[in-house]
């Protein structure tokens, strides 16, 4: 549709897993990620922005619209099909455990039958090839010269049948591999969400002796918010914010960030528009029946559900050097995604919340370490969070979240204050690129429950072998002296981990409903003052 000589695109609804939890009607919002891999050395800190040049300096995404009746181009992650095959038992339990509707069997004779295919049909014809062609070295009759070329232009054609064959048979493999999720970590609670086991409290929740007023009323009330405008103007679930709402908008959002840089985390602003192949190497679906993604009609690209993605693509297919690491990224970013909401009051709390696009600070880290190197980069990312090792992969213990349980919940002058709760996600919750995730809930007197304020998920190397991101370590482990180019050890893929630093409407909510007042106004928290321009009240307005 034309409008004033400029054509706008057309969106189109595209697939993702839900980033939400059904526990509470708001959904999850950004997160951060930290790539983590094997390294013996400590931590190098490096200035931050060459990193961000490369950013910067990307050329923009060509647009190309999808031919439909052509084969889609697959890409391929590095997945360790002989470790699946080897260790099918566990993989079939897990992926029972996920309720993942992933066909291991597929995926184990498909390999077999590739593997069949490359090694014994395709190398068989080689061979035969080859005979022919020494054969044609000496001298002979015509008619046996004649018969040899025959003989070896079969032997071609029948060659590029078999690879044009184990070509398709790869992409198969490829995208019914793509569907088994990650391992999961031995101490995540087995089931459904209801399964999930609380792991730490901390706070109070705060008394109040005066009726506890829900953030739409007070919205209202205050004039920060105005949904009946929004609405006409965008639909339901959007709304505007107005007034003091606006400046707390931005003062948690300079707050976070101010808080993350202090743990040397690189600030970012992302793309909001990516190709739907950085989706699916980060573990989602762009395009399906169940989508939260908006994908663009007539091209290969979709708008962002969570800076989780664009910041995962930063480093895609490069090999980052040792001494770099570890990087770590803060990334702010609107998200988009759809939200299906249930009818009655957690519908009316939800538009409240959560809106189809929305405002959030995300941490994006990318770490590279051993498992002690893994500890220690994990404790940094808030503080907070302490890390364990487990096996050959870097774990998050149930200690992981809290730095953000300390950036939002306890008593202190930097934090909220809130009443918060982390949560050990049950198996059936995790999304397909977890190894295990801790939600960090709030409490909202409003709501008269505990709201998901941010979530946490160690992803080893599941991501990484899609997205082909790996570092070079600068001397080989004890178990494997094996040499790459050169003489140096071969690369490895780093781990990746990703945490919500703050989701913005929700804290809104929390803020607006645990600092109430008896005469309808709400107190700024201390740390969110000097963001604020030293505001200390919402007062009510003059009428």
């Amino acid at each position: 549709m034309g409008m004033g000589g400029t054509t706008l695109q057309t969106l189109k609804l595209a697939s993702i897993p839900s980033f939400s939890s059904s526990r509470f009607v708001f959904k999850p919002l950004p997160k951060t990620l930290t790539f983590l891999a094997p390294s013996r050395h400590g931590r190098t800190q490096r200035p931050p922005f060459p990193l961000l040049a490369r950013a910067l300096s990307a050329a923009p995404a060509v647009q190309t619209a999808p031919d439909e009746t052509a084969v889609k181009p697959q890409w391929k992650a590095a997945i360790d099909f002989k470790w699946i095959r080897e260790n099918k038992e566990a993989v079939a339990l897990n992926i029972e455990k996920r309720n993942s509707n992933a066909n291991l069997e597929t995926v184990l004779q498909l390999y077999d039958k590739m593997t069949h295919l490359q090694k014994v049909e395709v190398e068989r014809l080689r061979g035969e090839r080859n005979v022919v062609a020494n054969k044609m070295k000496g001298k002979l009759e015509p008619a046996e010269r004649q018969r040899l070329i025959e003989e070896g232009k079969n032997l071609k054609e029948g060659l590029v049948t078999l690879e044009e064959d184990l070509l398709k048979l790869t992409d198969e493999l490829q995208q019914e591999a793509q569907c088994i999720p990650n391992m999961t970590h031995p101490d995540v609670p087995i089931g459904g969400e209801e399964s999930s086991v609380i792991r730490k409290m901390v706070g109070s929740p705060r008394k109040f002796s005066f009726p506890v007023k829900d953030h739409l009323q007070l919205g209202k009330e205050l004039d920060l918010l105005d949904f009946d405008a929004a609405a006409e103007v965008s639909g339901s679930k959007f709304y505007y914010l107005k007034n003091e709402a606006v400046m707390l908008e931005m003062g948690l959002i300079n707050w976070t960030l101010s808080e993350v840089m202090k743990k040397g985390f690189t600030p970012l602003t992302t793309p909001e528009i990516v190709r739907s192949s950085v989706v699916e190497k980060c573990g989602f679906q762009p395009r399906g029946a169940n989508t939260q993604v908006y994908s663009i009609e007539g091209s290969d690209q979709c708008l962002i559900g969570t800076a989780e993605i664009p910041v995962g693509g930063i480093h895609m297919d490069s090999i980052v050097a040792e001494s770099l690491l570890p990087l770590k990224y803060v990334a702010f970013s609107h998200c988009f995604r759809t939200e299906a909401g249930a009818a009655g009051t957690a519908t009316r709390y939800c538009a409240g919340v959560f809106i189809e696009s929305t405002n959030s600070a995300r941490w994006r880290c990318l770490s590279y370490a051993n498992q002690r190197k893994a500890n220690s980069t994990m404790r940094s990312l808030l503080k907070l969070k302490k890390t364990s090792s487990h096996h050959l992969d870097c774990i998050i213990s149930e200690d992981f979240p809290q730095p953000f349980i300390e950036l939002f919940a306890g008593s202190s002058n930097v934090n909220l204050e809130f009443l918060g709760r982390t949560l050990d996600m049950a198996s059936g919750d995790l999304g397909a690129p977890a190894y295990r995730k801790f939600d960090v809930e709030a409490w909202m007197p409003g709501l008269e429950r505990f709201g998901e304020i941010s979530s946490a998920s160690n992803c080893t190397d599941y991501q990484s072998r899609r997205l082909g991101i790996r570092y070079r370590p600068s001397e080989p482990s004890s178990t494997n002296s094996k040499k790459g180019k050169g003489s140096l050890p071969p690369p490895k893929f780093v781990h990746t981990l990703n945490a919500t630093a703050c989701a913005i409407p929700r804290m809104i909510v929390c803020l607006l409903e645990n600092y109430q007042q008896e005469d309808g106004s709400v107190i700024i928290p201390e740390p969110l003052r000097p963001f604020m321009g030293g505001l200390q009240i919402i007062a009510p307005k003059s009428r």
